[in-house]
């Protein structure tokens, strides 16, 4: 703890608070969604957020701190987007399920499976992949110009000259920017606010075969494919070699601790973590992990404060979001479009990485990450075949 006091430095909380930032906002709606179609009161709801935050914030802090490496967790957004679709399920089988899925990716990482198969995958493949699922982020800061031109350009306009004149403060300075022109402009909803603590709500597990096959393994499979795989492949991209069996069995032991209490399913970040890697956190390679361990703080007041931090979080327009997110992730984008493409040999595989994952195609209920990776595996098997025939 005191190395990390040591260690830590401004531009490094503000680069944990836009994760969390850029993390709430993107999908929480999909989370109270999901909650809303499993039939939950809006003391369960409330309990989610209090669940999810704690579940976040702790494992975040927590597996930073021991690794002293930039570990972002995070729940899992496909896994809510297929939650709100499901029907016939009570929220106590629901429950049971997300114990039953908690179970099995904690499996995954203690059996290290998972770590074998990511070992497999080549460098420019992760970075392609990396960098496909983060240019979506960079595309929607060009696109809120048409919205917002005079928030998003001051925005983008600050993150030129700080870059010049002030590298180390960026992404401060650019959030700062769009706060105030925000404000200016009256587009910071406070008034929307509810203060108060949230109250974490038990909800006893029950089983059943409908929930099991329809909501646990489903969970688990998207949660593992376009979660955990860009999640790790974020990691190694920006040259960081977190153990990930330990922390994929971490995240598994926290969404079965926490399932009771709305905890669904949490997984490695990429996107935000993403933001925690960046020269923009830290200058020093070594040094960001305090930007991981500062937005485990701040996702434990999320989810202590619950509705109330949700509500300022949210009151931030989408366009400053989205130009916050873009222009903190600009770095990270060329880094991995560069290491993408560094070999010839690779190159192929990894532009077909590249864009498919930027695609967003969803086939099977599985998200355009894991059917990157599969262009990719299938482009470097034929050219590895073509290899050996000669």
């Amino acid at each position: 703890m005191k190395r990390w006091l040591q260690d830590l430095s401004l531009s490094a909380a503000v680069a944990g608070f836009v994760a969390v930032l850029v993390g709430f906002t993107s999908s929480v709606a999909i989370v109270f969604q999901a909650a809303q179609a499993l039939g939950a009161t809006p003391a369960q709801t409330s309990s989610w957020i209090w669940a999810l935050g704690l579940g976040m914030g702790l494992t975040s802090l927590g597996l930073s701190l021991w690794t002293r490496q930039p570990v972002l967790t995070a729940w899992s957004t496909p896994g809510a987007a297929l939650l709100a679709g499901v029907s016939g399920v009570t929220m106590s089988e629901a429950v049971g399920a997300f114990i039953v899925c908690g179970a099995l990716i904690l499996i995954a990482g203690a059996t290290r499976w998972f770590e074998r198969i990511m070992d497999r995958i080549p460098i420019a493949i992760a970075s392609a992949l990396l960098a496909g699922v983060l240019a979506r982020f960079g595309l929607d800061a060009v696109l809120a110009t048409r919205s917002a031109p005079t928030l998003v350009l001051t925005m983008a306009l600050t993150y030129v000259l700080a870059r010049r004149f002030l590298p180390r403060y960026a992404t401060p300075l650019v959030l700062l920017a769009g706060v105030a022109v925000a404000a200016t402009q009256g587009r910071l909803h406070l008034e929307a606010v509810e203060w108060g603590w949230a109250q974490p709500v038990w909800v006893t597990p029950g089983f059943s075969v409908t929930a099991l096959i329809g909501v646990a393994l489903p969970l688990f499979l998207v949660t593992m494919a376009s979660q955990n795989l860009p999640g790790v492949a974020a990691q190694r991209a920006s040259g960081y070699r977190t153990p990930v069996s330990a922390t994929i069995a971490t995240t598994g032991f926290a969404s079965i601790v926490f399932a009771p209490f709305g905890g669904y399913a949490f997984n490695l970040a990429a996107i935000t973590a993403a933001i925690c890697m960046g020269r923009e956190a830290h200058e020093d390679p070594a040094r960001r992990y305090t930007a991981s361990a500062m937005a485990g703080v701040f996702y434990i007041v999320v989810g202590l404060a619950g509705g109330a931090v949700v509500g300022l979080l949210t009151a931030f327009p989408r366009e400053l979001v989205a130009a916050v997110a873009g222009l903190a992730l600009l770095g990270t984008i060329a880094g991995g479009l560069s290491a993408a493409l560094k070999e010839e040999k690779h190159r192929d595989a990894a532009i077909l990485t590249f864009l498919v994952t930027l695609s967003g195609l969803s086939m099977l209920g599985v998200g355009s990450a894991f059917w990157g990776v599969v262009a990719g595996a299938v482009s470097l098997l034929v050219q590895h075949f073509r290899g050996s025939a000669r």
